[in-house]
């Protein structure tokens, strides 16, 4: 999309997705001790032939691997396309498609596995909404922060709330299927997280992520206040960890509460300074390549422009 708001935010949706072989990096500890997160993977024989070849060990990790070099790959086509509108077409054009399906097969194999007896439809569209909510208000949320001027909020609360509606609709939509259908399978995935007190992670989430923002960015006011807006971003970051949380947590038996809440705050703080660090890094190296074509994007746009011209005649 070229628009003026591309144009501001474009160096920091580069750095964002610039950490991607960090976060691959990261993602290690989950594959070397996947057989005690994953049950299916742990023990295959009691599912179905085609679940049992899917959790195989090996094939899990080969997914995995794919995952994170489609999204690098994207990445840096994305960005070596920036600034020549004809590749910028072609890269996201091919690249939301592949974007879209290979984060709903993520969503599917890293959480939605946690539980091999449940499924749901629309769970991969569920993870995409959560990646996609997460990844704009943290965008957001850097411009505000950033000394460069990113234009008026307005555009960017109007940004924020389509996001928080779609995911609105999407967790609505698979719990009103679920419940109808009334499968006990699919149901009691719902009643482990109304209960144990998780009904009041959900009621505050439900409140945070949804109720709360939905109603203060329909004041014009709250649009147009950058301090606001920015409040928003930090509360959609936060809602984050307690949707994360409803959605990993009941999965897993004899969790005690003490230890996890320690071990998720101190993996948060090294992961969330590791991240930044690298974002930061990212955003550096991209404003010295940001000087260099700058010089010559004049002359790209109206060699464009004639070749346009030509294929016209």
């Amino acid at each position: 999309m070229r628009r003026r708001w591309t144009e501001t935010l474009h160096p920091i949706f580069v750095a964002a997705t610039g950490i991607l072989p960090v976060v691959a990096l990261a993602f290690i500890p989950v594959l070397l001790f996947m057989r005690e997160i994953y049950p299916a993977v742990a023990d295959g024989s009691s599912l179905p032939p085609f679940k049992a070849h899917w959790f195989a060990p090996w094939f899990f990790v080969l997914r995995t691997v794919i995952y994170f070099a489609i999204w690098i790959v994207l990445a840096e086509w994305l960005r070596r396309s920036w600034r020549n509108d004809e590749a910028m077409v072609r890269a996201a054009s091919i690249g939301s498609i592949v974007w879209t399906l290979i984060v709903s097969f993520a969503g599917i194999d890293w959480m939605e596995s946690l539980e091999a007896e449940f499924h749901s439809s629309i769970y991969g569209l569920i993870y995409l909404s959560f990646v996609l909510t997460n990844g704009t208000a943290f965008v957001i949320g850097a411009g505000l922060l950033s000394p460069r001027t990113i234009g008026p909020s307005r555009g960017y609360s109007g940004l924020l709330l389509s996001v928080l509606l779609l995911w609105c609709y999407l967790h609505t939509m698979q719990y009103i299927v679920i419940w109808s259908g009334n499968i006990p399978k699919e149901v009691t995935w719902y009643l482990a997280r109304s209960e144990n007190g998780w009904q009041f992670v959900l009621a505050a989430l439900s409140f945070g992520q949804f109720v709360f923002p939905f109603c203060a960015l329909l004041s014009a006011r709250v649009r147009s206040n950058p301090h606001w807006l920015l409040a928003l971003c930090g509360l959609t970051l936060a809602m984050r960890w307690l949707e994360s949380a409803i959605l990993i947590l009941p999965a897993i038996q004899e969790l005690s509460v003490a230890m996890t809440g320690a071990m998720l705050i101190a993996a948060g703080l090294f992961l969330g300074l590791v991240f930044w660090w690298a974002f930061e890094a990212v955003l550096a190296r991209g404003a010295e390549e940001r000087a260099s074509i700058a010089a010559i994007w004049p002359q790209t746009r109206v060699e464009g422009g004639a070749r346009s011209a030509g294929q016209g005649k």
